[in-house]
């Protein structure tokens, strides 16, 4: 115990011990101040990136919602085309009809009818062949 108070005082006498003790004190307080700002950078990073994962998450949603109305206008429009190729096919053969009940006329009634060649716009040079999206391919899931 002597050696104990002996060794207690002389650190408190001595200027050698006691600057050595008041630089240890500096640098543990150096280091808490460094691990406290350490700890706040940390935490300013995960906010920053929440935020970024939100605003992110709202983007993709928009992203997704614009992809899912112009599919659904495609749809459309592609059923309105279904419908008008449909009415094309059909007056053709009505035009069709027409032209060999002239054709008739023309053989049997010896009247020179001039009968139009079926012009066929509509008809495309190479197939249809549709672009299919949807939501679900611009999804990110890392």
């Amino acid at each position: 115990m002597a050696s104990l108070q002996r060794s207690a005082s002389s650190s408190d006498s001595d200027p050698q011990y006691a600057n050595i003790d008041e630089r240890k004190r500096k640098r543990m307080l150096s280091n808490r101040e460094s691990a406290r700002r350490s700890r706040m950078r940390k935490q300013k990073l995960l906010q920053d990136l929440v935020q970024e994962v939100s605003a992110l998450q709202k983007d993709n949603s928009q992203i997704s919602e614009r992809i899912s109305v112009a599919n659904q206008c495609y749809i459309e429009m592609q059923s309105a085309n279904n419908v008008l190729r449909a009415q094309a096919m059909e007056l053709t053969e009505r035009l069709r009809s027409l032209n060999s009940v002239l054709q008739v006329v023309e053989e049997i009634g010896g009247y020179a009818v001039d009968i139009p060649e079926i012009p066929e716009p509509w008809q495309l040079p190479c197939p249809i062949q549709p672009i299919m999206a949807s939501v679900d391919m611009f999804e990110y899931d890392g």
